[in-house]
């Protein structure tokens, strides 16, 4: 029985929870992008899962069930297949003298009740569980296949640890198979592949850390780096030089890329796989961890028909992902978007996207240039390495092209500084940046098993060293009961108390009196302290916020802040 929206917009207006303006915003956003209303009420804030979840289930007149709380047994999961848990959107969650306990996204689903009366004999107790949390309970729940993923790889090792002639039948397809289906399942963004003297490690970095995940034989090795080289159809007899590819695989019906990088290392050559996933490029800025006040501001500088707006941070702080993002929102039919990039992250329905190829002199600044004789409305710079790619670039925003790119500094006031290293003069910087993002990626506590706590005096004594007395005080730390988040670690998170990552950021909007310190050649210090006097939210402020509202921890914010 599909969901009553008519009936949905009544209880949640009546009920003071969202306006009818908001609602109907929400609606044509999910008509759009042809999704669910329910994820788009989630993900824009307007309400929480649980709140959603509470009022449907409501309408419905069965019981609301929080799956992030529950522990799910093996047995009870494997009543309902995966395939037809994932189609119908339902977990077996408990079964009892009652019945199986069972969360549904559509409660009055009469043929799947049927299909588990007929297969336990038990009734069908239905619950009521958003479809994103369905899916979250199964993806986690698969996390703790690691024993069954071990199993796979014990029986193909077995076998390549007899006879060359059993090594010659070994499903060496089987165990690339499971590395990728298994980095997928556990949200990795990498997989690396490292010989050592007698054994080859894989690990997965997962929220940004590496685990080590399984060590196999030294003889499995060569034949992974084969059949990896295969798919993504690179030269399988070269083994002294770098090489770099491409390749695709299904997983729960959803085509991945994956990024290929071989290198020759000391015992053998090393493999890095970047696992590109649908989820993973439908972020926007509230999944991104903006604030409304800091989206306001980038908003300001990319809704301008020129200019440039500028991402900064080290690798892996997530700037692809904003100016994707970006991208995102302004790729419509009547711009013409171009991109010169190294590598293409992702495709991009509806934008032109280069790949930088050196062999052929296809570099950031030659392409560029080529970009702009194709009149373009939009372009994205992957980044702006040189002086030759900088004077292009700020010449594309002079001459009515907005221009996305991304730069190496530590924090945003430093970016404008950085470009008259770049011997760009200080009137064209001044009169073509809109904005500056600098932006770093920490883990989120897991909602599962949040807790909070206060703090000690010796851990309070470390966080006042890391952020200074004057942010001590103001968040008003040696109060008796100021309170901190951490995840206790439980059976859902791999017992790390993170799942996910979230941004901190801080956004500089180049304002009149920016300009005219751009003018006067001021240093990133006098910038800075003249951005915040005019509301500039600080990096490290903003990840103190999010460590104060449970979302991620303060440890987390000094490491990737580098306080």
């Amino acid at each position: 029985m599909p969901l009553d929206y008519e009936q949905l917009k009544h209880t949640l207006v009546s009920s003071e929870l969202l306006t009818d303006e908001q609602f109907a915003s929400a609606q044509t956003k999910a008509s759009e992008q042809h999704t669910r209303l329910e994820d788009i009420l989630v993900e824009s804030e307007l309400l929480d899962d649980r709140t959603l979840g509470q009022v449907i289930a409501d309408m419905y007149g069965v019981p609301y069930v929080d799956l992030q709380k529950k522990a799910v047994d093996e047995k009870v999961l494997q009543i309902i297949p995966e395939l037809v848990a994932r189609r119908q959107l339902a977990i077996a969650f408990a079964r009892d003298e009652a019945g199986v306990k069972v969360a549904m996204y559509d409660p009055g689903n009469e043929e799947l009740k049927y299909f588990i009366e007929k297969k336990t004999g038990d009734a069908v107790i239905p619950h009521y569980a958003t479809a994103r949390t369905i899916t979250e309970a199964l993806t986690h729940y698969r996390k703790e296949l690691s024993e069954a993923f071990d199993d796979i790889i014990e029986q193909n090792v077995a076998a390549a640890r007899e006879t060359p002639a059993a090594q010659r039948d070994l499903p060496i397809t089987r165990i690339v198979d499971t590395v990728l289906d298994y980095a997928y399942v556990n949200k990795a963004s990498d997989v690396h592949i490292e010989p050592h003297e007698e054994s080859v490690v894989i690990r997965f970095r997962i929220d940004g850390i590496l685990h080590d995940v399984v060590s196999l034989p030294k003889e499995l090795h060569p034949l992974i780096i084969t059949r990896i080289k295969i798919m993504a159809k690179l030269r399988t007899d070269e083994h002294r030089a770098a090489q770099d590819g491409r390749l695709e695989f299904v997983a729960e019906e959803e085509q991945v890329d994956v990024r290929v990088s071989v290198i020759p290392v000391s015992d053998g050559e090393k493999v890095v796989l970047r696992i590109l996933t649908e989820k993973s490029r439908q972020f926007n800025f509230v999944e991104l961890g903006m604030s409304p006040q800091d989206m306001a501001k980038l908003e300001r500088g990319f809704k301008k028909p020129h200019g440039m707006v500028l991402a900064t941070g080290p690798t892996g702080s997530g700037k692809t992902t904003t100016l994707y993002a970006i991208l995102k929102i302004l790729n419509t039919r009547e711009v013409n978007i171009s991109t010169i990039e190294d590598p293409v992250e992702y495709d991009i329905e509806g934008v032109n996207q280069i790949q930088v190829d050196r062999k052929t002199n296809l570099t950031f600044a030659t392409g560029l240039r080529s970009i702009l004789r194709q009149d373009p409305d939009i372009v994205m710079v992957g980044e702006i390495r040189d002086e030759e790619t900088a004077n292009i670039a700020i010449n594309a925003a002079m001459t009515g092209h907005l221009v996305l790119s991304t730069l190496h500094t530590n924090d945003a006031p430093t970016t404008l500084p950085r470009l008259l290293d770049m011997k760009i003069e200080p009137f064209l910087i001044a009169s073509t940046v809109n904005v500056a993002l600098a932006q770093r990626l920490v883990r989120k506590i897991h909602q599962g098993c949040i807790e909070s706590y206060t703090p000690d005096a010796d851990e309070i004594k470390r966080y006042e060293r890391a952020m200074g007395p004057e942010r001590a005080e103001r968040l008003n730390m040696s109060a008796k009961n100021f309170r901190l988040y951490r995840g206790r670690g439980c059976q859902l998170c791999n017992n790390t108390g993170f799942e996910g990552r979230v941004g901190i950021f801080e956004i500089l909007e180049v304002t009149e009196k920016i300009r005219q310190l751009i003018m006067d050649r001021a240093n990133s210090d006098q910038i800075r302290q003249a951005a915040i006097a005019e509301g500039m939210t600080g990096m490290l402020d903003d990840g103190l916020d999010k460590a104060q509202r449970g979302i991620t921890t303060m440890d987390e914010v000094f490491r990737a802040s580098k306080a």
